[in-house]
């Protein structure tokens, strides 16, 4: 994947600035364009109901509704529920690693990031090479 333009659309969630910029970075250095941001879970909810989106990447700790709380509402919408669904997070505790699969996370990627890490887990969730 050097450079090429790839159609995907990812949706990217997290409330701190910071964090939405360095994975959009990453995301647009592998190729993909079409990168969307929200701020927190609702404003996600809206952008998915109204875009086709190939992939989430969403941050755990955010006020008002968490990223598990966030992944519960999208595995329980008959449109949604089959979406990639990637977590990001600082909470590297077994029970929060427990409580995500159990919510049925397709994937669990521990903070501080690592690009080469994060491009791995973009690409499986994404079934690319």
């Amino acid at each position: 994947m050097d450079k090429a333009k790839l159609p995907h659309r990812i949706l990217v969630v997290d409330d701190l600035n910071v964090m939405k910029r360095l994975m959009t970075q990453f995301l647009n250095n592998m190729g993909f364009e079409n990168v969307l941001q929200a701020d927190n879970a609702r404003d996600a909810l809206v952008i998915l109901k109204s875009e086709k989106v190939d992939l989430v990447i969403s941050d755990w700790m955010m006020p008002d509704v968490d990223g598990l709380m966030f992944l519960k509402e999208i595995r329980n919408d008959e449109k949604l529920k089959d979406l990639p669904f990637l977590m990001v997070t600082l909470l590297d505790q077994k029970e929060n690693i427990v409580k995500a699969a159990q919510a049925r996370v397709s994937d669990y990627l521990i903070k501080p990031l690592n690009s080469e890490v994060f491009q791995a887990k973009v690409k499986k969730l994404l079934g690319l090479p």
